[in-house]
């Protein structure tokens, strides 16, 4: 499905959602009602898309009517119910060598401007800033390798109200804009810089793409791809994981912010502190109160949107509460099943220690889950390279 049709579908789906409640609106960067033609572009790859677009369908539809035309008009001016007797020749030199150059010549004139738009799409040379981004089932990890900003990683999820609406089946609730298209920490780039994407994948074949830019790109697990774009415009713009990856596809958004190389560089700084002040030492010892509340928040934030607030799972999602692997006494079981992942849970080897040990902590003591267990996080270190 072309990136202009799902998000067309979206829009369509959240208009069903939500009924006479709430009138669905055009997205500024995103999908927009009843849209048939690309997205308005910010960057001038994504122009030269759209131009070359054009290009193509009218000169197909040119050569459809021409072909069409006399195909027809010989057929109604050389019929037998006028008299018209049929001709017997042989085959004309000169008609070959004029209907081999002409489509010959077509197809060269429709190959430069396409070749061209191609080979400047995939020059990711000279770039001001490299991000990689990783796809994980299902969310997007973003790692800032070079260019100002280098350092700064995080995970992007989708923003958990939206699944709660999902989940509800949008009934009586308005349904936002931005429906599922919201998420919990954008990927933030400078406008009028040259952004290099590298993407690869930690399970399963996604792809990262935005149609206003006019990228797109599979994330490979064990492999390395890169796009690149240049965005001309400040804002907000949206795509979603273009590759069926799993029951959670549709809750995979992409959400790229654009702001001013001033606001950019403040963002940069601010990204920063908080790294630096989730920088837990992994030999700290905890309390049961404090690290049960912190990992009520990894749960809201990772974990949830799978296994609902109240832990009881929904179809494949096992139940977290009552889990016979949760109660067990031997810690390192649960441990290893959210560093390395099992069946349809993916590995979460990209949280902290600390963050891990959290959840783990939390899930243990929540609901009817009342083991008194704590989970320190030199133990999730310790199982860590295993």
């Amino acid at each position: 499905m072309t990136s202009n049709s799902k998000f067309g579908a979206l829009a369509a789906a959240a208009a069903a959602c939500a009924g006479t409640a709430h009138a669905v609106q055009d997205l500024p960067g995103g999908p927009a009602v009843r849209q048939l033609n690309l997205h308005e572009a910010a960057t001038r790859i994504a122009v030269e898309i759209s131009w070359l677009h054009w290009f193509m369908l009218i000169t197909c539809i040119v050569i459809f009517i021409a072909v069409f035309s006399v195909m027809f008009y010989s057929i109604w001016k050389h019929r037998k119910s006028v008299g018209h007797k049929p001709a017997n020749f042989h085959e004309s030199v000169t008609v070959e060598v004029i209907w081999t150059i002409i489509p010959f010549l077509i197809v060269i004139g429709m190959a430069l401007p396409a070749t061209k738009v191609l080979v400047a799409s995939k020059d990711t040379s000279n770039a001001d800033l490299t991000i990689k981004a990783t796809g994980y089932q299902w969310k997007w990890g973003y790692d800032y390798l070079s260019g100002e900003g280098q350092g700064v990683s995080f995970l992007s999820t989708l923003d958990s109200t939206h699944r709660e609406i999902s989940n509800d089946g949008a009934k009586g609730a308005d349904i936002p804009t931005d429906y599922l298209l919201k998420v919990d920490n954008p990927m933030v780039v400078p406008v009028n810089k040259k952004i290099r994407i590298i993407t690869t994948a930690n399970d399963v074949i996604h792809a990262w793409g935005i149609p206003a830019f006019g990228v797109k790109q599979d994330a490979i697990p064990g492999f390395v791809r890169d796009t690149w774009f240049r965005s001309e415009k400040t804002g907000d713009f949206y795509g979603q994981c273009y590759e069926l990856c799993g029951k959670e596809h549709a809750y995979m958004p992409i959400h790229v912010k654009v702001l001013s190389a001033a606001d950019y560089s403040k963002w940069v700084d601010g990204e920063k502190k908080k790294m630096a002040a989730k920088q837990d030492d992994p030999t700290k010892v905890w309390t049961m109160t404090d690290i049960v509340a912190r990992g009520e928040k990894v749960y809201a934030n990772n974990c949830a949107a799978c296994h609902q607030a109240n832990g009881k799972g929904a179809g494949p999602i096992k139940a977290l509460d009552g889990s016979p692997i949760v109660l067990a006494a031997d810690k390192s079981q649960e441990i290893a099943i959210v560093l390395n992942g099992k069946g349809a849970m993916p590995a979460w080897k990209q949280l902290s220690d600390t963050d891990l040990a959290a959840v783990i902590s939390y899930t243990k003591n929540t609901w009817s889950n009342k083991t008194e267990q704590l989970v320190q996080p030199a133990e999730v270190l310790a199982q860590r390279g295993k």
